[in-house]
């Protein structure tokens, strides 16, 4: 009988230790049981253990995957501030990188550091773009007159030239067009039109669930209701967002028409604004959405689900409080995005 009992025994404990050995394998069993956003790189919030810094970037867990979302805009910073969150950069499905600004991207240094050969994905930015490009040899006019040496490639160029990276080594994929990445994950490929940013191409991250869309903006230049737009040709029932929507510099009859737009037309569920966003618009979707709004400070983690919140509620106790708003203020007085806003938001920043 003893002898039969510590089989048992033995076996149970045998298939436990599988258990977690298999549970470690791969990224994606390493993603959270509960859907999950960290935020690891914004201007304000709580988290005593990170830096506050100009940029954007999210750990999202959903689905069964763990996926970065933009790195911030110093590599040091994002290293500590990765580190006070423990996040293991190298247990990652993949990255998405929205686009080609510094306060994005400047923290795949370190990326690269601890994970050199996870997939990035990176909107294709035509020639000379940042993430690489590649283009058809005939967008140049030939001469076939010229004598071979007078000629580019001898005259018998390549019928795809490749322009390489400025992150040399990285496994990038250039995403041109909305791209459904797995059953449930899309990219969604939008083109700014805006002053200051024409042409600029963004991607979002759009994650059907049982909820509804969970989407995920890293700066919003394409305009945010056009993304929202698009995201909704994936599924009417927008259920989250979060990110920065670039209205940094907007003007109250602009705030108030997005925010009436993303909650009245779209019927968005909840949303978490930061980065770009920008404190009158940060108060008014407050006011808009009310109970539906979350803080999304830097080091916050956003529970998704039927009802998302955050693991430590602040929404009622306001959007941003007094040290929030210092910081924030000062680092966007440092920020590319004062130069693209003009006045208004020069005088932002001197409203300290």
């Amino acid at each position: 009988m003893r002898k039969t009992q510590l089989f048992v025994l033995i076996s149970v404990i045998g298939s436990a230790w599988l258990l977690s050995s298999c549970a470690t394998t791969s990224p994606a069993s390493a993603a959270a049981e509960t859907p999950r956003i960290t935020i690891l790189y914004d201007a304000f919030g709580k988290d005593a253990a990170m830096t506050e810094d100009w940029g954007y970037a999210a750990l999202v867990e959903i689905n069964g995957k763990r996926i970065l979302f933009d790195t911030g805009d110093d590599p040091a910073i994002f290293a500590k501030n990765v580190k006070a969150k423990g996040v293991d950069l190298t247990k990652l499905d993949f990255v998405v990188l929205s686009h080609r600004h510094g306060d994005h991207v400047s923290g795949v240094s370190y990326l690269l550091s601890e994970n050199p050969k996870v997939k990035i994905y990176a909107p294709k930015d035509g020639l000379g773009g940042i993430f690489g490009s590649d283009i058809t040899s005939k967008f140049y006019r030939k001469d076939e007159a010229l004598s071979a040496e007078k000629r580019y490639y001898g005259g018998t160029p390549p019928e795809i030239i490749k322009l390489g990276t400025v992150f040399a080594g990285a496994n990038i994929q250039l995403i041109d067009k909305t791209t459904e990445l797995v059953p449930g994950i899309t990219l969604i490929a939008l083109v700014s039109d805006a002053p200051g940013t024409k042409e600029l191409k963004e991607l979002s991250l759009a994650i059907n669930t049982a909820d509804g869309l969970v989407l995920i903006v890293g700066c919003s230049h394409p305009g945010i209701e056009g993304i929202v737009a698009e995201a909704a040709k994936i599924n009417p029932h927008v259920h989250f967002i979060a990110g920065g929507f670039h209205l940094v510099a907007a003007q109250d009859p602009a705030i108030e028409k997005i925010a009436t737009t993303l909650h009245d037309t779209y019927k968005v569920d909840y949303i978490a604004p930061g980065h770009c966003t920008g404190e009158p618009t940060f108060a008014a979707l407050q006011k808009t959405f009310g109970d539906h709004y979350l803080y999304a400070g830097l080091g916050t983690t956003l529970n998704l689900g039927a009802n998302p919140h955050t693991a430590s509620d602040r929404r009622a106790s306001g959007v941003l409080d007094e040290n929030d708003l210092r910081t924030y203020r000062t680092l966007i007085a440092q920020s590319d995005d004062r130069s693209e806003g003009g006045p208004e938001i020069v005088h932002l920043v001197q409203a300290k």
